[in-house]
């Protein structure tokens, strides 16, 4: 291994740290401050911030010119209480790094501190610290940043850790590894009037009672494949808690999710016209907006290959066809690929292990290492 044991116990630390003070996509400035300076200590080329909002890049140079390898890890955590009794737990209310970016983060400053140590023979190496992944804007974001324009990689690679296989067991595959999803919003307006005359106004009663029914049936209930669509109702709210009104507003939230970007577009279209239906035969006005925008998340033939030959090189078990992929639940570095090969691998955290975004969650420490150790192989084996 790579790590001395002294850097190893650093770097849980520097784990534990993050764990103690998550913050939500977007307000991420105390982390992204914590891993610039532990950064300093791993020696980097050139240190880039405020990517796409608080993102981070480390850059180290080869000797002589080649392609660009980018690592990508997150640095938000969850608005979830973590509910624990960790010595490390989060002293921060209702926030919780209960998803593992966490350990994500420190999987990268565990490869700085190896390439800090040792370059790569040619071409460089980019470690990206993301902003908010969890809502879905961060990779667009940090896209959009005219900076990444002289960080662009020529291969992005990632990886997820993934309750409920062995621990340190890896999952990859070519082809749709995560859906697409988007939050739909849909607002009814119509008119109040008195609860002892209801005909005095507009209510939406009935036109959401419809919709909360038929937005879920939209759903193909299809096994995952081309055709898979879900929606999934998750919020409602129909006027205000008074019982002397009769209501002329309410809300509707769900959840649009299918395995390709072809599909959601056809999703949403048929979303819309039933919402705009049910709106018009209630003499109702409807506004529709969309958040949590991810696209689909799909791995590169290529770039899986460098991963595989890595995994195949540490010795690592991998597998590459598991009924557990492609996930229903959303990631997006699936963007990275409008840009180079990409591709994302799934490390097991143990099959007892608490899933993701529960309340008792934490990131196995000892998935740093081999996280590490493909990475570092990966880059090798392409950069020398």
């Amino acid at each position: 291994m790579f790590l001395t044991q002294e850097e190893l116990t650093h770097i849980n630390a520097f784990r534990r740290e993050l764990h103690r003070h998550p913050e939500v996509s977007g307000e991420e400035a105390e982390t992204a401050r914590r891993v610039q300076e532990a950064l300093l200590l791993a020696k980097p080329d050139r240190i880039v911030s405020n990517l796409g909002g608080h993102g981070v890049a480390a850059v180290y140079e080869g000797a002589i010119p080649g392609p660009t390898v980018m690592i990508r890890a997150e640095l938000d955590g969850l608005p979830i209480e973590e509910l624990s009794d960790l010595a490390y737990r989060s002293t921060v209310s209702g926030k919780g790094h209960l998803c593992g970016h966490d350990g994500h983060m420190s999987i990268l400053m565990a490869l700085a501190t190896a390439l800090g140590q040792k370059r790569p023979t040619k071409g460089r190496v980019v470690l990206l610290f993301q902003p908010a992944e969890e809502n879905g804007a961060g990779a667009a974001a940090v896209l959009a940043d005219p900076e990444f324009a002289t960080l662009k990689p020529d291969m992005a690679l990632s990886l997820h850790n993934f309750p409920g296989i062995p621990l340190g067991h890896v999952l990859l595959r070519d082809g749709p590894v995560n859906c697409a999803s988007r939050g739909m919003k849909i607002v009814l307006t119509g008119k109040t009037s008195h609860a002892s005359c209801p005909e005095d106004g507009i209510a939406p009663t009935f036109a959401v009672a419809r919709l909360l029914a038929a937005l879920t049936d939209l759903g193909s209930h299809a096994p995952m494949g081309a055709d898979f669509s879900l929606v999934t109702v998750t919020h409602a709210r129909l006027g205000e808690p008074a019982f002397g009104i009769s209501p002329g507003r309410a809300e509707i939230w769900a959840t649009l999710r299918t395995l390709t970007d072809e599909r959601m577009a056809d999703l949403v279209q048929r979303a819309e016209t039933l919402a705009g239906t049910e709106a018009r035969a209630a003499g109702l006005q409807i506004e529709v907006s969309y958040e949590d925008i991810f696209r689909q998340c799909c791995n590169s033939p290529e770039a899986v290959d460098a991963l595989r030959r890595a995994l195949d090189d540490e010795g690592i078990s991998h597998q590459s066809d598991s009924p557990l992929l492609p996930m229903k639940g959303s990631e997006d570095f699936g963007l990275f690929r409008t840009v180079a090969p990409s591709a994302m691998f799934f490390l097991g955290s143990g099959e007892t292990h608490p899933q993701l975004h529960n309340p008792d969650y934490d990131f196995p420490e000892a998935l740093i290492p081999i996280g590490a150790r493909v990475f570092l192989r990966a880059i090798t084996n392409i950069l020398g």
